[in-house]
């Protein structure tokens, strides 16, 4: 056996959290994401000389490793604007990241149970982007940090408008599971490698076409503390600061968004202020905003326009726990016993159509929903522009806004659309249909971003079909090593 094939449980699973780290490194803000591929053939490695159980710990391990270093932001969302103390913050933040590792344990676990070593560099492979589809949507899903996210960058991208991100994640996955085979002196490995590699070049760049003229647009980020503001000085502030970025506007605009929950009011103590706020622009300016919105017994977030703007939309994936409670019935309880806020929005309807403003047809994802691939494709099918409105003041000054970011980019990408997005502190930016931010504000400012977009018309592949195709791929990849007499295999 070669030296790649021999591994103590214990080297694999430091190799596993060393893993998991570079994943994290991979993406944004690190952006190396050349460590995509080696994160994944330092946990493939010398997986076959393990039982099942030392394979879910190596899974565990490397799960622990990425979430622990890639979402380190949970603990300041909870420690600075939850108001917890820091241990209880530290101990939320662990079990966090204990639970989500799961996400690879039981795979790896049942992966060992049922394959065989025959040809498994392709079900190791379809296996990843498995468990990645299964974190998108059991238990609530989070599909942060998927693989596929951090080549967005790299010479893999032109993958995305075919596939989608989780198209990404497996062609990584398959680089790093044939670089271990090629190390291995199995040189056939170098043909798939560079097939995967060097298709993009004869992709098309651009699957969508310009549709009219480009808009004029504004983008207002008003940076004000979360600390205050929910409370009244804070909603002062947040008019005074909105109304003022408003007023330095040029007067040609077409379109002018404001963040996620722009105003901390409801819609009907809002509307006045907005509808002054509008009589002031040009007629043919629309003005969009975030703006928390109150219907029966139900609150939502949402997104209005007014001016030459129609329609409203609601937002559908709610925030776990920060936007709604799931398994209401084990967790609230345990809620109430650490004094945590509850929280208490609703989810808007599933089938929700385009927002028209400034002659355009507009896309829409609040916050979180950016990371949902096919989320935002169902909303790219009708739109011809994209847009995202976020409060990223939960993150601070960590990793999580740039992480948000690049999840936004790749959205543009797969969808060939160009994307706008407001934020509350930053990351305020516009990017084009190939996924590269050609404006951005700068963080922790109240300024203001200009620029133009043009509206696209057009599906890409991933837009028509979204990530069904991928998935239906992995799991056929995961077959050719399917052992069905499994009795063995422990």
């Amino acid at each position: 056996m070669t030296p790649v094939g021999r591994l103590s449980p214990v080297l694999g699973c430091l190799l596993a959290l060393t893993a998991g780290g570079l994943t994290t490194l991979s993406a944004a803000p690190f952006t190396l994401w050349w460590l995509g591929p080696v994160a994944v053939a330092l946990v493939y490695v010398g997986i076959h000389a393990l039982t099942p159980a030392q394979a879910a710990l190596r899974g565990w391990c490397y799960g622990v490793g990425l979430f622990g270093s890639g979402t380190s932001w949970v603990f300041v969302a909870i420690h600075d604007y939850g108001y917890t103390g820091a241990p209880l913050a530290l101990f939320l933040t662990g079990l966090f990241v204990a639970s989500l590792a799961l996400f690879f344990a039981v795979p790896f676990w049942l992966y060992r149970r049922v394959t065989s070593p025959r040809l498994a560099f392709l079900s190791f492979a379809g296996l990843w982007v498995v468990s990645e589809w299964l974190r998108t949507w059991l238990f609530t899903g989070f599909p942060w940090l998927l693989l596929g996210t951090s080549q967005v960058d790299s010479p893999l991208a032109a993958w995305a408008p075919v596939g989608g991100v989780y198209l990404l994640s497996l062609i990584t996955a398959l680089t790093g599971t044939l670089g271990v085979e090629l190390l291995r002196r199995r040189w056939w490995a170098a043909a798939p490698i560079a097939a995967l590699w060097l298709t993009p070049l004869a992709l098309p760049s651009q699957w969508t076409s310009p549709a009219g003229e480009p808009l004029r647009v504004a983008l207002l980020q008003g940076n004000l503390a979360q600390s205050i503001k929910w409370k009244p000085e804070g909603q002062r502030e947040a008019v005074n600061i909105y109304t003022s970025l408003t007023r330095k506007q040029p007067d040609d605009l077409d379109l002018m968004v404001w963040p996620e929950a722009a105003l901390p009011m409801f819609e009907e103590n809002a509307r006045p202020i907005l509808e002054r706020v509008q009589s002031n622009l040009s007629p043919d300016t629309a003005l969009l905003t975030g703006i928390l919105q109150r219907d029966g017994g139900d609150n939502y977030n949402g997104v209005i326009g007014l001016g030459n703007a129609e329609g409203q939309y609601r937002k559908v994936r709610l925030v776990p726990f920060g936007e709604y409670l799931p398994l209401k019935r084990l967790l609230a309880d345990t809620i109430a016993f650490f004094d945590l806020p509850m929280p208490v929005m609703t989810p808007g309807a599933e089938a929700q159509g385009p927002i028209h403003a400034a002659g355009t047809t507009i896309g829409n994802a609040i916050c979180y929903e950016i990371i949902y691939a096919d989320r935002v494709a169902e909303q790219a099918r009708d739109a011809e522009l994209l847009l995202t409105v976020s409060n990223d003041t939960w993150f601070g000054r960590s990793i999580g806004p740039l992480q948000h970011l690049q999840m936004a980019r790749l959205r543009a990408l797969e969808n060939g659309r160009y994307l706008i997005r407001a934020t509350s502190n930053g990351v305020t930016a516009i990017v084009d249909p190939q996924g590269r931010v050609t404006a951005r504000a700068p963080q922790f400012q109240a300024t203001s971003l200009r620029g133009e977009v043009m509206p696209m018309v057009g599906n890409t592949p991933f837009t028509r079909t979204g990530s069904w195709p991928t998935w239906l791929l992995a799991g056929l990849l995961v077959l050719p090593g399917w052992r069905f007499n499994t009795r063995r295999s422990g």
